[in-house]
């Protein structure tokens, strides 16, 4: 009976599309795969250093950028034509030059802007490159670890959220956090757990020279990176990286652990909460930052969502999915979701400190 109700069900006319509906749909098609190719020539021009090497030079025609940088006029050519069509580049029909604004050079050609997106475009590039492999984990639910990954996704992520811990976290979210700052500049033991390249450790290194940081990772490759991100910042005194997880990480007594971002990414977020509430002091705290999300999917349906759960789909989820539990909060998890991780850890206080259009900036205590 049910085969055949289905197959009933298959052969009943669709309805008719709506002309006017269709061709708006259609048009954000073209909108869509014109951003996604975009996306490449963005990637592009920030290796090639053609959105600096404009900014600096100011308008110019192709040739005069092609002499500025040594490169392929003709191709330079039609890469600007293509960053005017997208709007990521003014053109001069007059002069037939080409200029950055302030706003697109902020964007584009300004790695300390706290705006800077190139590096979110490469991880962008690692979404098309590791396709094969999560389209495996789609097939087999085993997973795709964070490891396994192109390695222009660990270099784009350090350069996509280091802008907004630039803006944010000595600013905004440690003094929002109970009497962390002043701690912070008497001297204290901080953990950065999930430190990737250590852009937040260094960060609050260079802030609170008083303090001694921790950052911790399982990639090894990105504790070495750190470690030379260290060193050239002079602050190589006061900060130490090492190789490990969040359920293992070594040390005891910290004044504040951190999590940036990372949590989600865990396969076992709870018992990375029981090892963070064991290694802090009973008076220590938890600074802990998620992707910005409400706790039902209708919340979520905005462009930043569309981000953020993509993301979660090529990277995160696959990367949480790989790991002992597995657990898949997503990027998306939301406050209670997150509420329910901590809380299952034995933390009695939880509290939304502050939050920024992308970010949850998370107080939690024993």
């Amino acid at each position: 009976m049910a085969s055949e109700t289905l197959g009933q069900t298959l052969e009943r006319p669709a309805t008719a599309p709506d002309p006017d509906r269709l061709n708006a749909f259609m048009g954000k098609m073209v909108g869509d795969m014109g951003a996604a190719m975009s996306a490449a020539l963005v990637v592009l021009g920030d290796h090639l250093g053609l959105y600096k090497r404009l900014a600096a030079h100011g308008p110019a025609t192709s040739v005069e950028l092609a002499e500025a940088t040594g490169l392929n006029e003709r191709l330079i050519r039609e890469w600007l034509a293509a960053q005017a069509c997208a709007g990521y580049v003014d053109y001069d029909a007059a002069s037939r030059r080409f200029r950055l604004s302030p706003e697109q050079a902020m964007v584009f050609a300004d790695e300390e802007s706290p705006v800077f997106m190139a590096g979110g475009f490469e991880i962008l590039a690692a979404a098309f490159k590791d396709e094969p492999k999560v389209e495996k984990a789609f097939r087999s639910g085993a997973g795709l670890g964070w490891h396994e990954h192109d390695v222009c996704l660990f270099r784009g992520t350090e350069r996509f959220f280091r802008p907004g811990y630039n803006a944010n976290l000595v600013d905004a979210w440690i003094p929002a956090l109970d009497g962390v700052e002043a701690r912070l500049r008497d001297g204290a033991d901080v953990a950065d757990i999930g430190c990737g390249h250590g852009a937040s450790t260094i960060l609050m290194a260079q802030a609170y020279p008083n303090s001694r940081f921790h950052g911790f990772d399982y990639h090894a490759p990105s504790i070495e990176r750190a470690r030379d991100a260290a060193a050239a910042a002079g602050v190589s005194d006061r900060v130490r990286f090492e190789t490990a997880t969040a359920q293992d990480y070594p040390g005891r007594d910290y004044d504040l652990a951190c999590i940036f971002d990372a949590l989600h990414d865990m396969g076992d977020p709870a018992g990375a909460a029981h090892h963070i509430r064991r290694s802090l002091k009973p008076d220590g705290t938890w600074l802990l930052v998620e992707p910005f999300a409400g706790d039902d999917l209708a919340d979520n349906l905005n462009p930043v969502g569309r981000i953020f759960y993509s993301a979660s789909t090529m990277i995160c989820t696959p990367a949480s999915q790989s790991q002992e539990v597995g657990l898949a909060l997503g990027a998306q998890a939301g406050e209670a979701r997150l509420r329910e991780v901590v809380e299952s850890a034995g933390f009695t206080r939880f509290r939304r400190a502050t939050e920024t259009p992308f970010n949850l900036v998370f107080e939690v205590r024993p």
